[in-house]
């Protein structure tokens, strides 16, 4: 039996566990949530993680945060995650390619998708535009028509991507190897500086995320003559797809988000469930479509066999293209 002192001390000493209990726990629940995004702020993939940060709301965490880590294009976020404690307050949001691309692109990757990250949720979809600017002259108004001038005119055959080793790139090795055309690809740092060229007149084509094709579209200022979607896009609907002519290239991106590996799955599934709630808002359909985005969300299971699928259909195209990254 405990004596009358143990006893009492025992008592005095209850409220201030329970107090220094309620304490940390308290501060565990008000370490942010940090979503991490290997571009610069403004981008299309900054805009869309900001949308659904606005509406993500987990249990362990009271506020959701977008970090902006550029770098290594956008290699160097995914290493940031991959690094992070597994504890479900870090995850990445990026698109497709540094994880489906990037392992089959570079002679030596700093991390392995499969094993050092978790897939958490799809959140959105979108595709490539292939579009020509004032380089081109008028009387081209389809792919079939721009593989003629190619023809007609080798020196010039050329395309701006927004990355080597990108999807943008791959999609010209596709469209080239498939109408038996040498074409140059001209690499850029970002969407921005590529079409900065193309209505310049300075590259006659350019393949970009058809979020930073959009406006230009609409005003007239450069001529969008495919996407790359298995059907035409809702926000370009009189354009017709690479399929619809001749061309059988379907590459529909996605974003993501992904925790590191050793995360706790009821944390992923956690997580996961929360990301699809704040896709599925009613408003969230509009606020993507501004930027050429549709809401797609797939929950971890889902998501990890999409990646892997693509990780897959990826590497046959790359090593076709010769292609071999050059770290930066």
């Amino acid at each position: 039996m405990p004596t009358r002192r143990r006893l009492l001390a025992h008592l005095l000493a209850t409220p201030f566990s329970i107090a220094a209990a309620r304490s940390a726990l308290a501060q565990g629940i008000a370490r942010p949530l940090r979503i991490v995004v290997g571009f610069p702020a403004g981008g299309g993939t900054d805009i869309i993680a900001r949308l659904v940060a606005e509406h993500l709301h987990v249990p362990f965490a009271s506020t959701v945060i977008v970090e902006n880590r550029p770098g290594a294009a956008a290699r160097a976020s995914v290493d940031f995650v991959k690094n992070a404690e597994p504890d479900g307050r870090t995850l990445l949001f990026t698109p497709d390619f540094p994880i489906t691309v990037y392992p089959h692109s570079f002679r030596s990757l700093s991390y392995d998708p499969l094993h050092d990250l978790v897939a958490v949720a799809a959140a959105a979809r979108s595709m490539q535009t292939y579009s020509i600017g004032p380089a081109v002259p008028a009387s081209v108004r389809s792919l079939a028509d721009f593989v003629q001038w190619c023809k007609a005119n080798p020196g010039s055959a050329s395309y701006a991507t927004t990355a080597a080793g990108g999807t943008p790139h791959f999609v010209g090795v596709m469209l080239a190897n498939a109408a038996g055309l040498t074409m140059t690809p001209v690499h850029y740092r970002g969407g921005a500086p590529a079409l900065q060229d193309l209505l310049g007149g300075h590259v006659p084509a350019s393949i970009n995320p058809i979020s930073e094709t959009l406006s230009f579209a609409r005003s007239g200022s450069l001529r969008i003559l495919a996407v790359t979607g298995a059907q035409r896009s809702p926000f370009l609907p009189d354009v017709p797809t690479m399929r619809e002519q001749g061309f059988d290239i379907v590459i529909e991106a996605w974003l993501g988000a992904f925790a590191p590996a050793k995360t706790p799955p009821e944390t992923v599934r956690a997580l996961g469930a929360a990301i699809g709630e704040a896709v599925n808002a009613p408003e969230m359909a509009a606020s993507f479509a501004k930027f050429g985005n549709l809401p797609a969300f797939e929950p971890p299971d889902r998501f990890a066999a999409t990646v892997a699928a693509d990780l897959a259909r990826w590497a046959p195209v790359v090593k076709a293209s010769g292609f071999v990254a050059v770290d930066d």
